[in-house]
Formats: C-alpha cells, sequence, structure tokens
C-alpha cells in the first residue's frame, strides 16, 4: 500500500468499529421492540382481538400506501396527521369524557380545573401502566374498552366514504373510500392502536414509554426524557469535538498539490476511442431526464393536493390519482433517475478503467440491464397504482403492489428484481475493474477503493430485504434506514467522491496521490459518522436509550465533513478555466459545485436541524423533514446525478453544443427554484408546526384544525413559485439532454 497505508488502516478500522456497533444494537432492537400481544381483551370481554388481527390491519395499512397517508411513528407524509399521535390523543379524550360522565355525570371540559387533574392523573396511571402479562395478553379496563371502540369508529368513518367526515378527508387529502371493506378497517384500526398502546405503555424495565415518550403529549406527561436532554446536549459538545478534530484529520490525512498540474491541450478521456457498451448510454441518460420531468410535474401536482386535497384546479382526480400514489410515485420516480444517472456513470467508466476496451458482450449486459431497470420501473409503478385503487387482492399487495414504507414503497417482487438489476451492474463494473486491477500498475489504490463502493452499492441495496410483511415495525424500521440512510447517503456518497476523483485524475485536473489521499481520508470522515449515524432515525421507533445516545453522538460527528463543503464547491466552480477544453465540461463541473453547497446546506445545517433528539422529539414528522429531504436528496443527489448524465453525455456526442441559454436557465432555476420552495414554505411551515407541536403536542400540528389555518394555505400556495421555477429548470435540462440524443450533429467549437 507505501503511502497509503495508513489511510487504508484507518478505514478499515472505522468500518470494522461501526459496522459492529451497528450490528450489536441491531440485535438489541430486535430484542427490545415494542410487543406485539398475542391477545387485547378487556375485563369485561366487550374487546378482543388478537396478534394475528393487528398484523392484518397492518398489512391493509400498507395496501392503501402507509407512510404515503400519513405517518406511523413520525415517518412518513406530512398532510394526514401522525396516525399515532392522532389515534392517541383522540382515544385519551374520549377516556377523560367517559370518566366524566361516570363520575361527575358532566362533560369533562366543562369540569373545574381541580377535577380535571384529578381525571388526568388517573388517565396517565392507566395508560402508562403496563399491563402486557407474561402470555402476552393484554387487559384493558371496560372504560378504556370503550374509549377506544369509540376512537376506531372515528377511523371506519374516516377511511371510508362517509359524508360526515368529507371535509376532514379534503384537508388530509385522503381520497373518499380509501379503505372500502369495513372489515379492513377494523383490522387497521387495531394496528393504529397497537402504534399508540407502544407509544403510551411504559417499558417494564424502565420509566419511558416504548418509544421513548414519543409523540409530545401533555395529557399523560409525554415529554422528553432526562436521557433525551442529555444526549441533545452531548451532540453538540460532539459536533465541536469533531469540528476540531476534522481540521486536524483534514491537515494531517489530505494532501494538496504544492502546484496543481498543468491541464494538457487535450481532453485525456477523449483519447479514448468510444466503446459499444459507452454507445449504448444514451438510453440510459434519456431515462434520466424522463423521469426527472415526471418527478418534477407529479410532485407539483402532489404539492397542490395540499391546498385543494382532492382536487387539481376543480376537478376531482383523487379517485384515480390520489395524494397517495402520486407521492409514491414523486420518490419512487426520484429514486430511478438519480440510481440510473449514477449506473450510467459507473458503465461509461468501467471500460475507460479497462484501457478503453469493452470486455465480451460488454453491450448485450448493458443493453440487458437497461430492460431490466424499465421493467422494474413500470411494474412497480402499476403495482403501486392497482393496490391504491383496490384492484389487487390484499394477499398480493406486499409482493406485487405497495409495500407501505417510504423510500421503499415498490412492492417486494419488484425490489427483488432491483436487486437483481444492481448485481448485473455490478457483474458488469466488475468485469472492467479486476482486470485493472490485476494489472500491473504502480499504484491502484484510488480503483481498488472505488471498486470496493461499487461492489457495497450492488450488494448493500439487499438490506432491504432482511424484513417481511409482518415484521415488527421496529426492526422494518431498522432495516428500511439501511437502505434510504446506509446505501444512499453512505455508501453512495463514498462512490461519488472515488468516482469524481477517478474522473479528475483521468482529466488531469488533480494528481494520482492527491485524488487517492483526498478520496480515502473522505471515506474514513463520512463513514465513522454515517454508519452509525443511521440510528438518529431511530429514536422513537420503539428502541432503547443506548439506540438514542448513539445515533445523537454520531450523527453530530456525521455533520463534520459536511460542513466544509463549501471549499469544494468553490473548488470545483473554478476548475472548467484550468484549460480550454475544460469548458466542453463547464456544466458538469457546475454541478458538482452544486453537489457540495448543497451537502453542507442541505444535508449539513438542515441534517443537524433535525439530528439532536430534544430536536426531533418535537419536529420529527413536520415540514422540517420535508426541507432536510428536499435539500439533500435533491441538491446532493440529485445535481450529482444530472453532472454525471452531462458529463457522459459531453463524451458520447462529442460533436453536440450545450445551448448556453437551455444550460444556464436550468442549472440557475433548479438552485433557485429548491431555494425558494425551501425558504418561503417548507420551513416557515416546519417553523409554525414546530411552536404548535412544544404547546399543545403532535397531534395538534398535524391536526386538521392547524393545518388549515388561512396563512398556512397561504404558505402552500406560495409553494407554487417554487415549484414552477423548478420545473422551467427540468423542462431547461431534459431539452438539452434531448437535444443532444437526438438533435442533428453539429460542428464542435
Amino acid at each position: 500500500m507505501g503511502i497509503y497505508k495508513k489511510l487504508w488502516l484507518i478505514l478499515i478500522a472505522v468500518l470494522i468499529a461501526t459496522f459492529t456497533i451497528l450490528g450489536y444494537m441491531g440485535v438489541e432492537i430486535y430484542r427490545s421492540a415494542p410487543p406485539v400481544p398475542a391477545a387485547v381483551v378487556s375485563s369485561d370481554q366487550r374487546l378482543n382481538f388478537a396478534a394475528a388481527d393487528i398484523l392484518a390491519g397492518q398489512s391493509h395499512w400498507q395496501s392503501i400506501g402507509g407512510m404515503q397517508v400519513g405517518s406511523i411513528w413520525g415517518h412518513g407524509a406530512y398532510q394526514a396527521p401522525d396516525w399515532t399521535a392522532d389515534w392517541l390523543h383522540r382515544e385519551l379524550v374520549n377516556w377523560l369524557d367517559l370518566a366524566a360522565q361516570q363520575q361527575y355525570s358532566a362533560s369533562y371540559h366543562t369540569l373545574d380545573p381541580v377535577k380535571q387533574a384529578g381525571l388526568r392523573e388517573l388517565l396517565k396511571q392507566e395508560y402508562r401502566s403496563n399491563r402486557l402479562d407474561a402470555q402476552g395478553t393484554l387487559t384493558l379496563t371496560p372504560r378504556r374498552a370503550q374509549a377506544v371502540q369509540q376512537t376506531a369508529a372515528y377511523y371506519q368513518a374516516l377511511f371510508s366514504d362517509a359524508p360526515a367526515l368529507k371535509k376532514t378527508r379534503v384537508a388530509y387529502a385522503m381520497k373518499d373510500n380509501t379503505l372500502p371493506a369495513a372489515e379492513a378497517r377494523q383490522k387497521m384500526a387495531y394496528f393504529f392502536f397497537w402504534t399508540a398502546w407502544a407509544a403510551a405503555t411504559e417499558r417494564a424495565e424502565g420509566t419511558v414509554t416504548y418509544t421513548n415518550n414519543w409523540p409530545h403529549e401533555p395529557l399523560i406527561d409525554n415529554q422528553p426524557s432526562s436521557e433525551n436532554m442529555l444526549w441533545s446536549l452531548g451532540s453538540i459538545v460532539f459536533l465541536l469535538a469533531g469540528i476540531g478534530l476534522l481540521i486536524l484529520g483534514w491537515s494531517i490525512l489530505r494532501k494538496e498539490d504544492d502546484v496543481p498540474p498543468v491541464a494538457g491541450k487535450l481532453d485525456p478521456i477523449s483519447s479514448f476511442s468510444l466503446t459499444p457498451s459507452q454507445q449504448a448510454l444514451g438510453k440510459y441518460l434519456f431515462i434520466v431526464v424522463a423521469l426527472l420531468v415526471f418527478q418534477v410535474f407529479i410532485g407539483g401536482f402532489t404539492a397542490h393536493y395540499t391546498v385543494e386535497g382532492q382536487e387539481f384546479y376543480g376537478v376531482d382526480v383523487s379517485q384515480w390519482f390520489p395524494y397517495s400514489l402520486t407521492r409514491t410515485w414523486h420518490i419512487q420516480s426520484a429514486l430511478f433517475w438519480i440510481a440510473t444517472g449514477f449506473l450510467a456513470a459507473g458503465l461509461f467508466l468501467a471500460p475507460i478503467i479497462n484501457g478503453g476496451k469493452d470486455p465480451a458482450y460488454q453491450k448485450l449486459g448493458v443493453n440487458s440491464l437497461f430492460v431490466a431497470l424499465l421493467i422494474v420501473v413500470v411494474g412497480s409503478f402499476l403495482g403501486q397504482y392497482s393496490a391504491i385503487a383496490n384492484l389487487m387482492p390484499a394477499a398480493f399487495n406486499f409482493w406485487f403492489g405497495h409495500q407501505g414504507y417510504e423510500y421503499i414503497d415498490l412492492g417486494r417482487f419488484w425490489q427483488i428484481a432491483l436487486f437483481i438489476g444492481l448485481l448485473l451492474w455490478l457483474g458488469l463494473m466488475l468485469r472492467c475493474m479486476i482486470p485493472a486491477l490485476k494489472a500491473k500498475d504502480s499504484d491502484k489504490n484510488l480503483l481498488a477503493l472505488l471498486t470496493a463502493s461499487v461492489i457495497a452499492i450492488g450488494l448493500f441495496y439487499g438490506t432491504g430485504l432482511f424484513y417481511g410483511e409482518h415484521s415488527n415495525l421496529s426492526v422494518m424500521e431498522y432495516w428500511r434506514w439501511w437502505v434510504v440512510h446506509l446505501w444512499v447517503e453512505g455508501i453512495f456518497e463514498v462512490f461519488a467522491t472515488a468516482a469524481l476523483a477517478y474522473i479528475f485524475m483521468s482529466l488531469g485536473l488533480v494528481s494520482r496521490t492527491v485524488a487517492t489521499t483526498a478520496s480515502l481520508a473522505s471515506a474514513s470522515l463520512f463513514m465513522v459518522g454515517g454508519i452509525p449515524g443511521t440510528f438518529h432515525h431511530l429514536y422513537f421507533s420503539g428502541t432503547t436509550t443506548p439506540v438514542m445516545a448513539i445515533g445523537a453522538s454520531f450523527s453530530a460527528l456525521e455533520v463534520v465533513p459536511l460542513l466544509v463543503l463549501s471549499h469544494e464547491a468553490w473548488h470545483h466552480w473554478h476548475l472548467h478555466k484550468r484549460a480550454a477544453w475544460l469548458e466542453n465540461l463547464r456544466w458538469p463541473l457546475c454541478c458538482f459545485a452544486a453537489v457540495a453547497f448543497w451537502n453542507m446546506l442541505g444535508a449539513g445545517v438542515f441534517g443537524f436541524l433535525i439530528n439532536p433528539p430534544i430536536s426531533l422529539y418535537y419536529i420529527q414528522g413536520l415540514n422540517t423533514t420535508a426541507v432536510h429531504a428536499h435539500a439533500a436528496l435533491f441538491g446532493v443527489y440529485g445535481f450529482l446525478a444530472i453532472g454525471f448524465t452531462l458529463l457522459v453525455l459531453r463524451y458520447i456526442r462529442p460533436h453536440a453544443i450545450f445551448n448556453e441559454n437551455l444550460m444556464r436557465t436550468g442549472f440557475w432555476t433548479l438552485n433557485i427554484g429548491l431555494l425558494l420552495m425551501i425558504f418561503t414554505s417548507l420551513l416557515p411551515i416546519g417553523i409554525m408546526q414546530f411552536q404548535a407541536s412544544f404547546t399543545h403536542g403532535l397531534w395538534y400540528a398535524r391536526s386538521e384544525a392547524f393545518m388549515q389555518q388561512p396563512l398556512l394555505q397561504t404558505l402552500r400556495w406560495v409553494r407554487t413559485f417554487g415549484d414552477v421555477v423548478f420545473i422551467v429548470g427540468a423542462l431547461a435540462i431534459a431539452s438539452q439532454v434531448a437535444l443532444s440524443l437526438f438533435g442533428k450533429p453539429a460542428k464542435s467549437r
């Protein structure tokens, strides 16, 4: 390994230590997940249902879109309520009214403060006590059983087409008859009850609930625990310490060229003749921009549902394309086009790594992978439509319809098909990389890191297959975030870093030594916080305090390297001035500069906004989460995919001339539109929701009464301006790609 030995040892040590933590605490999550009672009964026998009914309810919830219709434990869509918080509050209010009638023959709200306080103390004792016995039977008092039945009746009506709740369904952007079968609605209510029971019931061995006292619910003193406060303060200390260590580590581990390499007069990559497999990548680039355009239009359509509920400018379209479906497609199409951009970049680099030639049948493999990706996209979209339209039998939903889990919405069959496609991509990449690694070359360290990241991309998506249809929600969340956080935010980050370093090295913009040391050092810094930092998504998902401690501490470190990426943005912004031929790569390089900026703002600043436990306790499931999601997913990975797409396009269509007006419009309106979307709508709404959550409880911050206030309605309308600007940018970029792919070749400048 030579001069890189220290960097490799550090990276290997980081990976071993952090994956050990992730795995060990995963075992703890399995052990301590909130139990699903074998039976739920009331002492007067008026209520009686079993674990099978709760799990069947979970399946019915998945079939209607799951996390795309409101949220559970704070994870999901933001327009309808968080069903955990909403059910809990409604059940508590029903209990108090029943108790007031039974003891004082009056409504709870008409009682004097002393009597109300007495009933609230009884309420707290009944709800926070763990009444699950050793046989797994949960016994409820007759009063609580009646409160449960009253709450379930409300949900039976809400998810049907009951006229009395039409206005509420419009406010929640739910279609009429969201779940038509009465028996299915009843069982889904049992599932909602279980999630609320876990949020209100203290663990047998402690003084906090299964969800660490989340959500904030003053009626039963659900409030932040002392451990929450402790590790929130600790995360800030870790952040400050991490910044200091980053400066030291960056100085020691990362090298800079004393004199930057002088870029040659000709583009080094253009010295390779295009291989057949590289020439076949045009269709990948077209799919990238086609799905991008679809995503932004369906996103604008979905955002409009937040102001009209069931209509699009007066036309009722909710029965065909409800909010839950369009939001699913919005998220899934984003993941598909971003992943396709990354896969195309890898397939373009592979022959270059192999000395400018294709292995046998490489083009066939590239074309086969493209067909497989199309089948997954179309098949999963049709399956999701069939599930939400109630056209698919419930028994087939999990496999071919809608899993119900945000970002992994596609049915398990399509998920497996996508995994197989990634394995095919991995095989195509390794066919070029392994011969290069075996070649007699003095320095293959950067290639080794790139190869490792490619292998990880191909394999780690498979972790999303480690849970099943009826897995405990805590266990499912653990594996879901392996994909959403670790695979996307961790491994893709390392791949992007190594791939960009390899590209810049191939272009003669940095030396091999600097490219390698920078990539190895960056990988260690990203992984040391990124792997255990996965747990910051799981504070309130039925996990214990150690999970919170690890997540808070390491997720603070995860933010640290992102805060210095403004330097990288400035550096990338000026690269195109290093040589005349680099002007042809100006717009891809500008996209890479935007990636560094949004990494700092979207993933760093907005990421830390929701990282400390005390912060996330009040804002989990509010629009503040959407701020981070939009700024990080599109700002970082979206611009990376666009940059890769434009870079590959430049080489497979060398005679195409980029229209400066189109590119300037596309680049700047995408950035400006994203900023407008965040700062004029999402962030202000999120701040107002935080105040409501802190003052009254999460149920109120997501309630119809709060969300339908005129000011919040206006702010959601204001988002239209940012959306339109953003759509213009997407159309401009897509038009340029389409013109370059299908337009008449022109002489290069």
